[in-house]
């Protein structure tokens, strides 16, 4: 997201034909999910871990999307999943969908 700010403003002063100065990276921290209601959260400032760290997560992931309905279908969608123990597409079920050869049995 830095890269992509410093982008923009390096274009619009190309464009101006004015100076820019160089790329600087900012380190804001880093959120990493382990599991339904767990993660870890280093913030330089505070460290979280456990269900705090998750809601820490959830809610940075949902404030980074680009656009108001974006976020409202995200939060319903993640809501929804979560109360219904959803897992949507990433379930994998049966041996038919694998190819030949991945099973140790074959």
């Amino acid at each position: 997201m830095q890269q992509g700010k410093y982008v923009a403003q390096y274009i619009k002063q190309e464009l101006r034909s004015q100076t820019h100065s160089p790329f600087r990276y900012t380190e804001v921290g880093s959120l990493a999910v382990i599991g339904q209601n767990a993660a870890v959260v280093d913030l330089g400032w505070i460290k979280l871990t456990g269900f705090i760290a998750w809601l820490t997560w959830v809610f940075a992931h949902i404030y980074y999307l680009i656009e108001f309905d974006n976020k409202l279908v995200v939060m319903v969608q993640w809501g929804w999943n979560y109360l219904t123990s959803g897992r949507g597409a990433r379930l994998i079920t049966g041996e038919d969908s694998l190819p030949k050869g991945v099973m140790s049995n074959e």
